[in-house]
């Protein structure tokens, strides 16, 4: 199919067209209309299919989520005023109601603010710093840029202060785990487009980022069972246990595209590129379902059953991310077979999630791609995962575009 660059061009033009307009028809003013709080500000994300408030309990990182989202959207693909609304909406909420008072974040709040719920984890505090580094973009606020730089010193020092965090293990098991090192990844990234280059030097952005790449290279990858594991020993030995042997494509496949990204500001770094592909096509062979398509959420890197109750659904945001991934792959190299697997994975995605009666899409599918619950949001699921890739794709497709 993709035999020349009249072939190539056509098809990337009419996938970028798809994105920018499902975005700004579509999927931006669901959330516009059924997720924006006008009485207390905010997101709520807890809507069924028809966009019907089901719970008004808010997700703190869906506030960092959903301002950093419209923002992005404003910065790359329109100026709309409702956008940078939203946006603000958000940013004034998380900042009036979202910090505890020893500076960590709650996970959980009421549609006034009053807290509910306080987790061990820091991806509050991540999510609200790409959201203030992007609102700072989009606002021309610069002090903004600021507060992400202030809160993501605190996050390295929530992590690495003994006794703040509660630890997942009692000590008897000693490990790390690679979510957090590839969201590190992605925020001190986010936060550096914001800054400038010299201002992240100066916060230790760029050695974090370093470290982050670092640990994923030499403890978190394991060529023997060709899979980026999700927790390691300290040292990156495999535990050989069922939590010790989990791979989850999806964050693979995130994390493959962050290293892209990170390899493409650096000049297309080879090492970090190979890094990336190698990633990527490991999660593609143990993560794309070859008798229905798509992404199936967890594996055994050993080959034992996974598991996870939902160890063969097939969940929104892992499609997302490997429609980014195989785009940057293919930005990266030139090479087809990335775009066959782009046309693969969009084939399958846009013909199981979108809901065409009631707008946005579907979360939760069955193995075969069949409807398992209808919500379009609940905590973890709202106006993130679907957005951001088809901005970070419009942008892609047009890079692409461009250097033919």
């Amino acid at each position: 199919m993709f035999t020349d660059k009249d072939s190539i061009r056509n098809y990337l033009s009419v996938w970028g067209e798809r994105y920018r307009t499902e975005l700004t028809t579509d999927i931006l003013p669901f959330w516009l209309e059924h997720g924006a709080d006008p009485v207390n500000g905010g997101v709520y994300t807890c809507v069924d299919r028809e966009g019907r408030l089901m719970d008004t309990t808010k997700s703190v990182w869906f506030q960092g989520r959903c301002a950093f989202v419209f923002s992005f959207a404003y910065n790359n693909i329109q100026p709309s005023a409702e956008y940078i609304s939203m946006a603000k909406s958000c940013i004034d909420f998380i900042e009036a109601h979202c910090f505890d008072t020893d500076g960590r974040m709650y996970f959980e709040v009421t549609a006034e603010g009053k807290p509910l719920r306080k987790r061990r984890y820091v991806f509050s505090e991540c999510f609200a710093a790409i959201a203030m580094s992007e609102y700072s973009i989009a606002a021309k606020q610069p002090e903004y840029g600021r507060k992400a730089l202030k809160l993501f010193a605190d996050i390295v020092r929530f992590i690495n202060t003994p006794g703040i965090l509660e630890p997942k293990y009692l000590p008897e098991l000693q490990a790390i785990g690679h979510s957090i090192t590839m969201i590190l990844l992605n925020t001190a990234a986010c936060i550096r487009r914001a800054v400038g280059d010299e201002a992240a030097r100066e916060a230790g952005l760029d050695s974090q980022i370093d470290t982050s790449l670092e640990l994923i290279r030499t403890r978190f990858m394991h060529p023997e069972v060709k899979a980026l594991l999700e927790m390691v020993t300290p040292d990156g030995k495999l535990i050989d246990t069922i939590a010790g042997r989990t791979v989850n494509p999806g964050h693979c496949i995130e994390t493959a595209w962050f290293i892209l990204e990170e390899a493409r500001y650096r000049n297309w770094d080879k090492t970090l590129t190979e890094t990336g592909l190698t990633i990527l096509n490991w999660a593609w062979e143990s993560g794309w379902d070859k008798e229905y398509g798509g992404i199936i959420n967890f594996v055994d890197c050993k080959g034992f059953p996974a598991q996870d109750y939902s160890q063969d659904m097939k969940f929104w945001w892992p499609q997302t991310e490997a429609i980014i991934a195989t785009l940057y792959a293919y930005l990266a190299t030139s090479d087809a077979k990335y775009l066959e697997m782009h046309k693969a994975i969009s084939d399958w995605t846009y013909k199981h999630l979108p809901d065409a009666e009631y707008g946005e899409w579907y979360g939760y599918l069955h193995r075969d791609g069949s409807v398992a619950q209808p919500a379009k949001g609940n905590i973890f699921k709202g106006p993130f995962h679907i957005p951001r890739m088809m901005i970070k794709s419009a942008m892609l497709t047009a890079d692409i575009m461009a250097s033919l």
